[in-house]
């Protein structure tokens, strides 16, 4: 059996933005510079919109519904059972993360493992994490060290 090629530069970034901004219009959601997990309403209607069927035979993707122009930094974070994170903004740039393991409570949401979560810049945000800790994943678009 031939394996099958696909083309990951299909579009651009801007026409891959296009598509997000269309997807978030027609699903409803209400994205404009509030925080948005993978929990919220209208979120599934956005991310089935937003499947993707440029992939290889095995594998499914979607795009998530926000994105974030600019330069990023990453990071992992692991946290105990029942830590908070205080009440913070981060002020120079969005930033989104993945939940990798276990789980964190965020406006009555429990996010867990595959979930995420976009803050927007300057949003001031706090969580707790779940009773098992945490394994987070973090891309921001500043230096959060």
């Amino acid at each position: 059996m031939a394996q099958q090629t696909f083309d990951p530069n299909r579009l651009t970034f801007e026409q891959g933005v296009e598509r997000i901004k269309n997807a978030v219009r027609e699903s409803g959601l209400k994205a404009e510079g509030r925080i948005i997990t993978s929990r919220d309403e209208g979120v599934e209607k956005a991310i089935k919109l937003l499947e993707v069927d440029n992939v290889p035979p095995g594998f499914r993707k979607w795009q998530l519904p926000v994105y974030m122009a600019c330069e990023s930094q990453l990071y992992i974070t692991v946290a105990e059972p029942g830590a908070h994170a205080s009440p913070h903004s981060h002020n120079d740039g969005a930033g989104i993360r993945f939940i990798a393991g276990g789980s964190i409570v965020y406006n009555g949401y429990e996010l867990t493992a595959g979930d995420w979560m976009y803050i927007p810049a300057g949003t001031e945000y706090s969580f707790e994490v779940g009773r098992y800790g945490a394994l987070m994943c973090y891309c921001y678009c500043c230096s959060c060290a």
